[in-house]
């Protein structure tokens, strides 16, 4: 049998009982098809990067499955029925983590995070945000404006033509 990761996104307005009852169901279609489960994980409530069906969060939830290929694509199928069920992604994988899944990990460092001051292990900001003469803090006006924050542009000179007050053409 073949090893795959299964992730599922289920719409922001379901509760996490539902979110279980789900992976149960999907646990079940893939026993009843000669598959097994190896790892169920909820992830919890996401914000998403864009909406998707309305919804602008979603719980994600990871199985890792043993299973042959048909019982994947009934599970699937059955997903894509499922009007809770807003995204899933499955991929075939040659072993499976031991251990929580990097969702699952504490990300080192943050324990200690209230021990730093205001503005992180830097200390706090010198000085506004704003300079004296109308530039940001890198010096700049705009976006890749000038140094000194001044006009860039050129305006007409004495020599331009009629518009420049310079030369006259007399016919």
């Amino acid at each position: 049998m073949a090893l795959y990761e299964h992730i599922f996104m289920v719409r922001q307005d379901a509760s996490n009982a539902q979110v279980e009852a789900l992976t149960e169901q999907f646990k079940t279609v893939l026993q009843e098809h000669g598959g097994s489960v190896t790892k169920s994980e909820y992830w919890g409530l996401r914000p998403l990067s864009y909406r998707i069906r309305k919804n602008r969060k979603a719980h994600y939830s990871l199985v890792n499955i043993d299973a042959p290929h048909a019982a994947v694509t009934e599970m699937e199928r059955q997903m894509k029925l499922n009007e809770d069920v807003v995204r899933f992604l499955t991929l075939r994988v040659d072993e499976h983590e031991s251990g929580p899944s990097v969702m699952m990990r504490a990300r080192p460092g943050r324990e200690d995070r209230d021990d730093r001051g205001p503005r992180g292990p830097r200390g706090p900001r010198e000085g506004g945000g704003f300079r004296e003469g109308g530039g940001f803090r890198d010096g700049g006006g705009f976006r890749g404006g000038d140094r000194d924050g001044g006009f860039r542009g050129r305006g007409p000179r004495s020599d331009d033509g009629p518009m420049g007050g310079g030369r006259e053409e007399t016919i």
